[in-house]
């Protein structure tokens, strides 16, 4: 059984996440029930050593990150042989890949 370690950047976007729902889209059922969501999705990482698909697969130099689409959120993380570490909790529509990195080169995402 993997460990699960959040960043404390993630843990920072799970309560973001939560606080938009809650307070701007004001449904806090709506808010418990996403971050409930994502926090259970983030827990099947100790189970499932494979579980997320990996940006390597559509991107260079990114080994070892993988991701989990969770509604319209992504778990970012990296994955360790014993250890997988969330790196960040993004939703969808936002440019993960320069959150992530920075950017990558454009011949690395043609």
């Amino acid at each position: 059984m993997a460990k699960v370690r959040y960043s404390q950047l993630a843990k920072q976007d799970l309560e973001q996440v939560g606080d938009y729902i809650m307070d701007i889209l004001k449904n806090p059922i709506a808010a418990l029930n996403t971050v409930n969501r994502i926090q259970d999705a983030v827990d099947k990482l100790k189970n499932s050593p494979k579980i997320g698909a990996p940006l390597s697969a559509r991107y260079e130099n990114v080994n070892n990150y993988r991701f989990l689409v969770c509604g319209s959120y992504l778990v970012c993380f990296i994955a360790y042989k014993l250890m997988k570490y969330v790196d960040r909790i993004l939703h969808g529509k936002r440019d993960y890949l320069k959150i992530l990195f920075g950017g990558l080169p454009e011949e690395e995402i043609s």
